[in-house]
């Protein structure tokens, strides 16, 4: 089994557990949204800044990128985007159809690979949304090129992805407040988890994981041909790492 088509498995799995990223926002929320009143995330816990979108996302064509689970997209279109959500995990998508249907809104959800945006043509869109998922991936620079195609001139590519860091460290140790430096960079779940290690995380349908080194993450974008006019840096409480650095990042890159 292909990694797309496991961490498909287990996305669709994640949203059978009720995984906080994947719960739809509630009616309130498009309600806000309606008003003028929203705030979406890229990372953890820090919002997008407003002056990051238009002063107007009316008629504005978004791709919520890798972005399902009924968050992103329909507070976009609640703002008045047309949004189309892309995402490897049908379930994911129909959580997005689920808000969609329910509040009244358009939303297009469309199935497939972050790095394969074939189905859509060239300078389809004014604005791409892409929270933290291509950790799930193990090549972020399609991901980059495919994003610089489908915007048009003057389009932004918004970015929210872990800070490689992360990944030096023992995770099941990490996850009981312990710092203890195990992997050389850059890291994959198949290739650096011991073999029993590897069969537990697939026996229960966790998803696969890579670090991406900052030159394919920030560099990469430059390469593809962005121009990058914004950056903040996230945490998450709770991470015993976060007491001593930002685990996070998030870019805002300009398609010229």
């Amino acid at each position: 089994m292909s990694v797309l088509e496991y961490n498909r498995r287990a996305w669709d799995k994640a949203v059978e557990r009720g995984s906080e990223w994947t719960i739809p926002v509630g009616p309130e929320v498009i309600a806000a949204a309606r008003r003028g009143e929203w705030s979406i995330v890229l990372t953890p816990t820090k919002p997008v800044p407003r002056a990051w979108f238009p002063a107007s996302l009316a008629g504005c064509d978004v791709l919520c990128l890798a972005g399902g689970g009924g968050q992103q997209g329909p507070t976009l279109a609640a703002a008045g985007a047309r949004v189309t959500v892309f995402d490897n995990s049908p379930a994911q998508l129909a959580q997005d159809q689920l808000v969609a249907e329910r509040e009244g809104l358009e939303i297009r959800t469309v199935q497939g690979d972050m790095a394969d945006l074939s189905v859509f043509a060239d300078a389809s869109f004014d604005l791409i949304v892409h929270p933290c998922s291509n950790l799930f991936v193990p090549d972020v620079r399609p991901v980059w090129r495919e994003a610089y195609r489908v915007l048009r001139p003057d389009g932004e590519l918004l970015a929210g992805f872990t800070n490689p860091a992360l990944y030096l460290f023992d995770m099941q140790l990490h996850d009981h407040g312990v710092l203890q430096v195990r992997h050389k960079l850059p890291y994959s779940d198949l290739t650096h988890l011991r073999p029993e290690e590897l069969r537990r995380y697939q026996d229960d349908l966790q998803p696969m994981e890579y670090s991406h080194t900052l030159d394919d993450q920030i560099g990469g974008q430059l390469d593809a041909g962005f121009v990058l006019v914004g950056f903040y840096e996230d945490t998450w409480a709770g991470m015993a790492l976060a007491e001593y650095m930002p685990c996070y990042l998030a870019t805002r890159a300009r398609k010229p």
